[in-house]
């Protein structure tokens, strides 16, 4: 893969994780007594909050890299997929703000939008994931690769 192709490849592949990573890895990391603190709104624990938020610097960091070079990207995106469910699940939980139906704008309008953006990008990694692949091959080979930057084979010529 050479050129804009290979340019291509890689600014979409980002765009899917830019969020992550550096974004959210970083404000994570700079702000991390808040994210702790956040993360206490699920789990009261304040270990257990600590140990969740390091688990989420994981994904953030390393899955996002894994999506980037290839290397097991399609695990890694699978992953990633998961974590935005979860996230929306645990964080963007729209109905319990009890002001959803409310006239104008509100708090449960907001994380409504932001539960459907966890999803549609959730969407995204797992066509990263299976593309045209079945799940039977990535449960065959869970660290296969989709191999991005390499040129794609070219069937020779019949004689």
């Amino acid at each position: 893969m050479h050129g804009i192709d290979l340019l291509v490849t890689v600014g979409v592949r980002y765009l899917l994780v830019m969020l992550f990573f550096p974004f959210s890895a970083l404000d994570k990391i700079l702000n991390f007594g808040g994210a702790v603190g956040q993360a206490q709104e699920m789990f009261r624990n304040r270990a257990l909050a600590t140990f969740v938020l390091m688990g989420g610097l994981f994904i953030e960091i390393v899955m996002p890299l894994c999506i980037l070079t290839g290397e097991a990207d399609r695990l890694a995106a699978l992953v990633m997929a998961g974590y935005c469910m979860a996230t929306a699940l645990l964080w963007k939980r729209f109905w319990a703000t009890g002001d959803f139906w409310a006239g104008g704008d509100s708090r449960g309008r907001g994380l409504f939008w932001d539960f459907l953006k966890n999803f549609s990008l959730a969407g995204g990694f797992l066509m990263l994931t299976f593309g045209t692949m079945t799940l039977g091959s990535l449960i065959a080979d869970p660290f296969s690769s989709t191999h991005p930057y390499t040129a794609p084979s070219v069937p020779s010529p019949s004689p």
